[in-house]
């Protein structure tokens, strides 16, 4: 069956800034992105519904007999199951939103409509990203190591808790470092490496060609998604993938987009002075709202960077292609496309943000393409009346 994952609109504003530049697909929870699970759990290559700027990055096939699942949603066994009895003209709903549909997309209204009532693993906001990573790093660890052995563990390495918990893939190296699985297990990508000195302590995932840096020092539930560096304290942190933060500093209750680099000693606060609830600012209501949560740091867009000693206070959201350096604190929202800190901002210019993306592309061997740019350039005039209110 054709597999399209869809944009829901609120969840997709919601997860804003990132997916300012992503479907709601490639928000990687876990080990593994949303369409990524997906497409094992389907043994198929799933197409994307989202934004007319981003279509031309998710090539997709459309057809009367289409399955249409929410991107929001993450695969469970159960759910899967359920999913291969669907008719099409049915669509199955979970708490009054619509998760999937088998059929023409002019029909959703009409479909007979079904109710699931067992739990799911959504994503709806920024901060569920890490809130729910744990449980969706045990999810991908299970259905990556299934049937599979891993590569033996160095032995200058302590294991704390069930070695069976620690998986690497090919060319995964670990050496003199201490693993604790008592909390939930460690999975090493291909080509990804943790050096001497570092403590992590699960569920915690190393993308491929990932690095954590010597004397790291790692809380789970935290994931490292490919070509990062990683370096300091670590605790319950998402950081999507191409990222560095590779000195010490703090980083935690956190998610950093793709091509950001937080300089050295940069921090970020996650609990409040007064342990009151954190508010976050939200795109949906373009105000900060209450998240709930006593816990929550740093929420941060692609192509987004901080200077040495950078100080981010609790409850922070950067844009897209923000630069951010001086002493003090800046604001808890700091608009897409600013250049500045605590003193105050101007906007960045699109043009010399291209010239830095293209040499941070080039060391790893990748090339802004004239679609990376037309994306940013449609986000810098989307988010123009955010500058304009503060800069």
């Amino acid at each position: 069956m054709n597999v399209i994952l869809f944009d829901e609109d609120e969840a997709r504003k919601n997860l804003l800034p990132l997916t300012f530049t992503r479907a709601v697909c490639d928000i990687r929870i876990g080990i593994l992105t949303i369409k990524e699970k997906w497409n094992l759990w389907l043994n198929t290559q799933c197409g994307c519904s989202t934004e007319d700027y981003l279509a031309h990055k998710y090539p997709v096939k459309e057809d009367d007999n289409s399955l249409y699942i929410n991107a929001s949603v993450c695969p469970d066994e159960i759910f899967v199951k359920t999913l291969s009895a669907i008719l099409p003209g049915q669509k199955f709903m979970h708490q009054n939103k619509l998760i999937a549909y088998c059929g023409s997309q002019d029909n959703i209204a009409g479909a007979e409509q079904i109710e699931y009532t067992r739990a799911l693993v959504t994503v709806n906001n920024v901060w569920e990203i890490f809130q729910k990573n744990h449980e969706a790093l045990i999810a991908d660890f299970e259905l990556l190591t299934a049937n599979k052995i891993s590569e033996p563990l160095s032995n200058t390495v302590t294991v704390i808790g069930n070695p069976a918990l620690i998986f690497l893939e090919e060319g995964a190296k670990a050496e003199a470092c201490i693993l604790n699985t008592h909390s939930g297990p460690i999975y090493l990508a291909k080509d990804s490496e943790i050096m001497e000195g570092s403590a992590i302590r699960g569920p915690f995932s190393l993308g491929e060609h990932s690095t954590i840096k010597l004397n790291t020092k790692i809380y789970g539930a935290t994931t490292v998604g490919p070509y990062c560096k990683v370096g300091g304290e670590v605790n319950n942190s998402v950081i999507f993938g191409y990222t560095n933060k590779g000195h010490d500093g703090f980083l935690g209750n956190s998610v950093l987009g793709e091509w950001c680099n937080l300089g050295a000693d940069t921090n970020n606060s996650n609990l409040k002075n007064n342990y009151g609830n954190v508010k976050l600012f939200n795109y949906n209501f373009d105000k900060p709202i209450d998240t709930g949560l006593q816990f929550c740091g740093l929420i941060m867009g692609d192509h987004s960077k901080s200077g040495i000693n950078t100080m981010f206070n609790t409850g922070t959201v950067v844009g897209v292609g923000a630069n951010i350096f001086g002493g003090g604190f800046p604001p808890t929202h700091i608009p897409s496309f600013s250049w500045g800190g605590e003193k105050g901002f101007e906007e960045y210019k699109l043009e010399k943000l291209f010239e830095t993306a293209h040499k941070v592309y080039e060391r790893r061997g990748i090339t802004l393409d004239k679609q990376d740019k037309e994306i940013l350039q449609k986000v810098f005039s989307l988010t123009q009346k955010y500058r304009d209110e503060s800069l």
